[in-house]
């Protein structure tokens, strides 16, 4: 059996029966990745060197003394918009290229507590804006299951690596759908937590109100295992909630759905939806009405307006969260300026690609003086009135279900001269983050063509345990999460 290709948790468990060492880990997995890495492009930077050395000091240290931390050994990638204590964090952009932090993400430094292994940092969308990866100042990540097509994004470089088996789960970061989106299209899990539930500490800002840190995984358990290490509350993060993190995986030990209440929103069979995606999920709501689950038809009746809310606030925090980037306290710096503003107008103009500065012009419109009543100020209002649709269904049941995309994942170039085409590839996630709810993504077939198709689950806030558990039922008693890409 190749380690690569066990799952985070079955892995866990050989290495803390002690049947395999860290450094047999991290040798598969980089000759895994230098077979498939060349074709798939998901990593900006792999930290091959630091990685043997880890695993070899943590063998020699096992060897006096078998005690292990949940993910003691296991071989992780990152999103390379999360900060890592002197590695590389790119936010796949020219204007942060040789930016290497002096400290880590709170995330990061849970997962370190543990002694994890960082193979990589993953390909994103620059500063996180994208839906297919296409926007990284290094060049699109590949979907593993067509190379002609994306990933996804922004999260694609992570999505990516994990369905092609170059790290044994990875971790994302989800704004209007940035983990779920390039799951489904990778065929495998995304789960984008409650805010507030992950710190977003040492979390490069996109949208500061929207963004949250989650795993990408091979299945619902793996998730389960990734979340329990890095949920939790954190005094460096203000948004952040002390509450008590539940036990995942005990949550996933009752296999049926009896007595749970599952909500299917008109509003998301609408007009767009691609056939195949539709039947795929119908078939799933099928499925878990078999696990025991009560369904019934809701209404989200301001689903339509959640794209324009979103590229409303989403666009206006980042304009003001990237008004940072200078060129004057770190990151690029434009050559040859003469004076003050200069600088600070080459930089720009050369550190940030396309989508960034659209997306900057458009926040700082929507703020403008005349303007911000009208733009920003009527979005927000427009955003309670979403997370109300929210409060008011889930009165009447305990999980909403709805596909996670409304087509499978799309050639590479076919969007990127279309912009509002782009943004409306996250139609049915980014309510979830507008609402601040957790949701998650799982495999739940395939189109004709051979990609995968994604379900997602939306739960109540800070309910991640029943969605799990939901997720984990439909998987059991599914197989389309034991399904792989042959990369050719």
């Amino acid at each position: 059996m190749s380690l690569h290709k066990l799952g985070l948790v079955e892995l866990h468990k050989k290495f803390t029966a002690g049947e395999v060492t860290a450094t047999e880990i991290v040798r598969a997995y980089f000759l895994r990745i230098s077979q498939v890495e060349p074709k798939v492009k998901a990593f900006v930077t792999q930290t091959k060197d630091a990685a043997y050395q880890q695993a070899e000091e943590l063998d020699h240290k096992l060897k006096v003394w078998r005690k292990t931390h949940p993910l003691t050994g296991m071989p992780l990638a990152v999103k390379d918009n999360i900060c890592t204590d002197s590695v590389p964090t790119t936010c796949s952009s020219r204007m942060l290229q040789h930016f290497v932090p002096p400290y880590d993400a709170t995330v990061v430094s849970k997962l370190r507590s543990q002694e994890y292994i960082l193979v990589g940092k993953t390909n994103l969308d620059e500063f996180a804006m994208g839906s297919s990866t296409e926007n990284s100042a290094f060049g699109p990540s590949r979907n593993p299951w067509n190379l002609h097509c994306v990933p996804g994004g922004s999260s694609g470089g992570s999505a990516a690596a994990v369905a092609a088996e170059e790290c044994a789960a990875a971790l994302g970061s989800d704004t209007g759908g940035s983990i779920r989106q390039p799951a489904a299209f990778c065929g495998v899990v995304g789960v984008k937590p409650t805010y507030g539930r992950v710190s977003r500490y040492g979390l490069i800002a996109f949208a500061s109100s929207l963004d949250q840190i989650g795993p990408i995984t091979r299945s619902v358990p793996d998730a389960a295992f990734l979340l329990q290490a890095i949920a939790g509350h954190d005094p460096m993060d203000s948004t952040s909630v002390d509450r008590p993190v539940p036990d995942y995986m005990k949550a996933l030990q009752k296999r049926d759905l009896k007595n749970v209440r599952i909500g299917v929103p008109e509003e998301f069979f609408a007009e767009g939806i691609d056939p195949e995606v539709e039947q795929a999920v119908r078939a799933a709501i099928g499925e878990l009405k078999q696990l025991g689950a009560e369904v019934k038809e809701i209404r989200l009746p301001r689903t339509d307006a959640a794209v324009a809310v979103y590229y409303v606030i989403a666009t206006a925090e980042a304009s003001s969260n990237l008004a940072r980037f200078d060129g004057v306290k770190f990151g690029f710096r434009a050559k040859e300026t003469k004076d003050l503003l200069e600088l600070y107008m080459k930089t720009r103009q050369e550190g940030f690609g396309p989508e960034v500065k659209r997306r900057i012009m458009l926040g700082t419109y929507v703020l403008s003086a005349g303007y911000y009543d009208a733009y920003y100020g009527k979005a927000q209002a427009v955003r309670t009135l979403v997370c109300q649709d929210f409060d008011a269904a889930f009165k009447e049941v305990d999980l909403i279900v709805t596909p996670a995309t409304p087509t499978p994942a799309f050639k590479l170039g076919e969007k990127s001269e279309d912009p509002l085409q782009m943004y409306l590839s996250d139609i049915f996630t980014i309510s979830v983050n507008l609402a601040g709810l957790p949701a998650i993504a799982l495999p739940c077939g395939f189109s004709k063509a051979g990609l995968p198709i994604g379900l997602q689950l939306i739960g109540r806030a800070f309910e991640e345990d029943m969605m799990l558990r939901a997720a984990h039922a439909y998987e059991q008693s599914t197989a389309w999460h034991r399904q792989r890409p042959s990369i050719r």
